[in-house]
């Protein structure tokens, strides 16, 4: 008999790759399904970055990497921080991982003990409080609901701090909401945190360059500098160049953690590939060139789905302003009736008849907040359309 740890036991499998699956198991029984539950670009990978990845392979560069990451692939990380984001670190400030989710559980895994506390706004990345709990800690969710644009606000992070907290965790653009902060709204949480110096600071901006509307990513760096010696910056090339199967994520932040969080890796997994890390080299050295037309797809896909779902009384949406979801919530279709008179009295009915109805989402509570659900429009305009086009259309079925 296998007795498993309370640890282990304190997380779940992740709701987004249960939703995946299922939706495979369907199409592979031949249900016409339209696939929203993915936040995986649908675009290739660039050409240059492919290209360098076989040239890295030809030339041998198929060993043991460093622990923290090639010195090319750091050096680039650096460079793009300096050109793109006009942050300034030192080498020893950056390590690399196999994707942004392991520096997060590294980080937490460094600098947790039991009992501590880690503030995480809902709705959430599910990773976030996840890792939290895997390694010791306590996670403090943070309601901000479709009323505040699921962001933060500075009393509410004012009032949730303790003798206890460890972290606050920010992720911006956000997943699954696709709110992005202001430069005003970050100021605000920045001058709440001045009071707090013993309080470290996680930004996940993995989806920085994913924007709509003209917007311009704005960090917590950017409006507040005195704080990067406690602000640990969590990027990767997963969204931005369409890398999500390569497995690269960096880590910049002060010395002291990211030595520490190198010593976890170190016996967790040793160093990213090779080949990866050499295919992310030429990413970051590689220029944006090609990003523009990818932005202005997601960003028609956005408009697209929105226009059908807006005119829906039953659900509630705001217009993301960044990332590829879109989270609605959905407490107008519950008590409502379906035409096969079974009564929709839970969020997770309302997933069964979305599924039913040939649309596969996410269901709210897998990021904090019910009832609710997300959608990913990283996937071609016209199945975009279509899923809208259903879900308005199964919503207008209903007494």
């Amino acid at each position: 008999m296998v007795t498993l740890s309370k640890r282990v036991q304190s997380v779940s499998l992740s709701a987004n790759a249960a939703a995946r699956q299922l939706t495979r198991q369907l199409k592979e029984q031949g249900v016409d399904i339209l696939d929203l539950t993915t936040g995986e670009p649908d675009f290739d990978t660039p050409a240059h970055i492919r290209q360098a990845a076989v040239a890295a392979m030809e030339a041998g560069e198929t060993r043991y990497t460093p622990t923290n990451g090639t010195t090319p692939l750091r050096k680039a990380v650096l460079a793009k921080l300096k050109n793109e984001n006009q942050l300034d670190y030192e080498l020893s400030q950056i390590c690399i991982a196999n994707g942004a989710k392991q520096i997060i559980f590294n980080a937490f895994a460094a600098t947790l003990n039991e009992g501590d506390e880690v503030i995480v706004p809902v709705p959430y990345w599910p990773t976030f409080p996840d890792s939290v709990r895997f390694n010791g800690g306590e996670a403090v969710l943070l309601a901000c609901p479709l009323e505040q644009e699921y962001k933060l606000q500075p009393q509410q992070l004012a009032q949730a701090i303790t003798a206890k907290t460890r972290w606050l965790v920010l992720n911006n653009p956000g997943n699954p909401s696709g709110m992005v902060y202001s430069a005003d709204e970050l100021t605000a949480l920045a001058t709440v945190l001045r009071d707090h110096p013993d309080v470290l600071i996680m930004l996940d901006e993995l989806y920085e360059h994913i924007l709509f509307d003209g917007r311009e990513h704005i960090s917590l760096l950017h409006v507040a500098p005195d704080l990067a010696d406690r602000i640990l910056l969590v990027g990767g090339v997963s969204k931005t160049y369409a890398m999500t199967g390569w497995r690269i994520g960096f880590g910049a932040g002060p010395k002291a953690l990211i030595d520490a969080m190198v010593v976890v890796q170190s016996q967790n997994s040793s160093g990213a590939s090779a080949i990866s890390q050499a295919a992310a080299v030429a990413a970051y050295n590689g220029g944006l060139d090609f990003l523009p037309p990818q932005r202005t797809a997601y960003q028609d896909r956005r408009d697209a789905i929105m226009a059908l779902l807006k005119p829906v009384q039953e659900i509630d949406v705001l217009n993301p302003d960044g990332a590829f979801f879109i989270f609605c919530r959905c407490a107008g279709l519950l008590g409502k009736t379906r035409p096969d008179g079974q009564k929709i009295e839970s969020e997770q009915d309302v997933m069964n008849y979305l599924l039913e109805s040939g649309v596969s989402g996410v269901a709210g509570s897998a990021y904090g907040l019910s009832p609710y659900f997300r959608l990913s429009i990283a996937t071609d305009i016209e199945t975009v359309r279509e899923a809208g086009r259903r879900i308005a259309q199964a919503c207008a079925v209903l007494k």
